[in-house]
């Protein structure tokens, strides 16, 4: 009896020694286990942030790409029951002369119009319009073609137009329209609401551009109108006396060497419209700081 309960007092002895742990080594234990539990709780803390952040950013767009809504005054309406062409009469100006307060310049960085663009066109816009004879001996001109350029010289707008009254003389000499041109081309009334639209707002330059308003119905702001035809500086470079009218074919041989308007088959508007804007371009500058001068001493 007294050797087994040696024995068996030895082995509980034996494995309270195993089981027992030193405090020492117990609290090392457990100061690991809290960093290591502290440092989880901070790495997540600090995704939460971050994706929180990376949310925000994906959700606000840079500024240069968020939209810049431009509002321009839209033109009153007048209605002329005198001309079935014309049956309402956009108007915003009486005013003939040019006043300053329009620059194209900044308008070559703008997006041009094309058939693949956007379809918002550039700033400023150059016109050109053909007629053709309506009726007596084709006596009254009607609007038969259209065209419009940006300031690069892109195609913005180019259609036949087709008079709501009969054609007697097509003028196909000068014109370039030929019966089969307007056979299925855009109603006047239609085509004008199409032109006047790309208008509205802009800085619109022609070459005795009171002609194509005219064929337009259409009375533009003389501040954002430009007439090429009566631009001193033009005349002084082409070697033209001051106050003289010259023709788009003139100014354009005189200054760039180029000839336009040549051949039987008639005028294009679409090349006249080109260079009506080409030569607004080579006094641009000038002519728009000496309007700028003009405005400020009236």
């Amino acid at each position: 009896m007294s050797d087994s309960g040696l024995m068996i007092n030895l082995s509980f002895s034996n494995n309270d020694v195993r089981n027992k742990t030193p405090a020492g080594e117990r609290n090392r234990k457990d100061r690991s286990r809290n960093k290591q539990f502290l440092g989880r709780r901070r790495f997540q803390k600090g995704q939460t942030k971050h994706n929180q952040k990376m949310d925000q950013q994906r959700q606000t767009p840079p500024l240069q790409n968020r939209a810049v809504t431009q509002h321009t005054k839209r033109p009153t309406l007048m209605h002329n029951t005198s001309d079935p062409d014309t049956d309402s009469m956009p108007s915003t100006s009486t005013h003939s002369q040019n006043r300053g307060g329009a620059h194209c310049a900044s308008s070559s960085q703008e997006p041009t119009t094309t058939s693949a663009s956007t379809g918002i066109p550039s700033k400023c816009l150059a016109i050109d319009c053909e007629m053709v004879g309506t009726g007596p001996k084709g006596s009254i001109g009607r609007l038969a073609r259209c065209s419009l350029v940006s300031y690069e010289g892109d195609v913005v707008y180019d259609k036949f137009i087709k008079p709501s009254v009969p054609v007697t003389d097509y003028r196909t000499r000068w014109s370039g329209i030929r019966h089969r041109d307007l056979v299925n081309a855009v109603p006047h009334v239609q085509a004008r609401k199409e032109i006047l639209k790309l208008l509205m707002g802009r800085v619109v330059i022609g070459h005795a551009i009171h002609n194509d308003f005219k064929a337009l119905g259409y009375t533009h702001p003389a501040v954002l109108t430009r007439d090429t035809s009566r631009i001193p500086l033009l005349n002084a470079k082409a070697g033209f006396a001051e106050k003289e009218v010259a023709s788009l074919k003139r100014l354009t041989k005189a200054l760039f060497n180029q000839d336009i308007q040549t051949g039987k088959k008639g005028h294009s508007s679409v090349e006249d419209a080109r260079a009506t804007m080409r030569l607004y371009r080579l006094v641009e500058v000038e002519w728009e700081r000496e309007l700028a001068s003009r405005a400020q001493a009236c």
